[in-house]
């Protein structure tokens, strides 16, 4: 039995790593690896949609964050494997014989520290320090460069297996129509440039806004810049833009698949799932060179995401790529590889290597 945390759907803002989760369970159903539970606090919601036995333990995420430091509480005593899909646990229980492991999926509380409060990094620094400790746990990393990172940090390499995260799943896009739809309610019209993900300082959102300004004087056809995705923490001006918030995955898709350019920026960047995304559905996409899923694709127009000007010459590099349908299947194809399958099959061969 493979029982995985899921945790992260409980959080107001969950992220990539929801995502992660969500595919990651799913694969690993398809590929039919065994029996599967997945561990959730009592205030998840949406459990119905997952493909995996869900056990709702009878605590809150907070109170529950804090026991998996020390006790595996709800991880069933037949477990084989036991995985953390963050930082908040569980770190052990099963058989005696059960394989541990957690997912660590960046160290951007270092990176960004006035991106978090003193007390997200002090948890953490605890939880990292926890897991050094704990050399019995597998760790599997998604981001290039993260290795060496935690290496330097007094992690054995051995530890550390590296993961693949995916793009694709059964989503169908919304109808261009319904899009249009959508986007001629908030009184937007003809092209626009899309930014998909949550809203905070880190995500670097009010220099593309100023870029955004400077190349669509040159460049009208980027269109307005849309805003879809949760609210994070943190002031963030949103002048000039047009935000959507939250949509759901069919009207995302739809949203990637119909911009002119889709625009991710950050200042520092775990993975970035969004780029990879919008490819995944032939989009033009520009990014920061901080962000590692997309920083050696040569379908991407990088910026210095500390420059306004840089971000400004790739928007409008970017829409001078062509839209042909042989350049849209190029897209595509750059993160072909890319599949919730690899990833489920990355984290077998890690539980099953001795």
């Amino acid at each position: 039995m493979i029982t995985i945390s899921l945790d992260q759907l409980s959080r107001p803002q969950p992220g990539g790593i929801a995502t992660y989760v969500r595919g990651l369970v799913g694969a690993l159903a398809s590929l039919e690896s065994g029996p599967l539970v997945g561990l959730a606090p009592s205030d998840t919601v949406d459990l119905e949609a997952l493909a995996i036995t869900a056990r709702r333990i009878r605590l809150p995420l907070a109170v529950l964050t804090r026991l998996w430091a020390r006790w595996p509480v709800g991880v069933p005593s037949d477990a084989d494997v036991v995985h953390a899909s963050s930082l908040a646990g569980p770190f052990g229980g099963g058989r005696r014989s059960a394989v541990h492991s957690v997912a660590v999926h960046d160290l951007l509380w270092r990176d960004e520290p006035d991106a978090t409060t003193a007390r997200g990094r002090r948890f953490h620094e605890q939880r990292l320090a926890l897991i050094r400790r704990r050399t019995d746990l597998r760790v599997f990393t998604s981001s290039p460069g993260l290795d060496d990172r935690l290496v330097a940090d007094g992690f054995d390499r051995s530890r550390l297996h590296r993961i693949h995260l995916g793009v694709d799943d059964d989503t169908t896009p919304a109808a261009t129509s319904t899009v249009a739809r959508l986007l001629a309610g908030a009184g937007v019209e003809g092209p626009f440039t899309l930014y998909a993900g949550t809203r905070e300082p880190r995500k670097n959102i009010e220099r593309l806004l100023e870029a955004h300004v400077r190349a669509r004087a040159d460049s009208p056809d980027l269109g307005p810049l849309v805003i879809v995705g949760p609210s994070g923490w943190g002031s963030v001006s949103l002048d000039g833009a047009v935000v959507l918030g939250r949509v759901t995955r069919e009207m995302l898709r739809g949203l990637y698949r119909d911009a002119a350019v889709v625009a991710y920026v950050p200042r520092s960047e775990g993975w970035g799932l969004p780029p990879v995304e919008a490819l995944a559905q032939g989009t033009r996409v520009v990014a920061s060179t901080t962000t590692p899923s997309v920083d050696e694709n040569r379908e991407v127009d990088l910026a210095d995401p500390l420059d306004v000007e840089s971000i400004a010459d790739a928007l409008v590099r970017s829409l001078e790529r062509p839209t042909t349908e042989a350049a849209r299947a190029a897209r595509r194809s750059s993160v072909a590889d890319l599949t919730w399958r690899r990833c489920a099959l990355d984290h077998l061969a890690g539980w099953q290597c001795e």
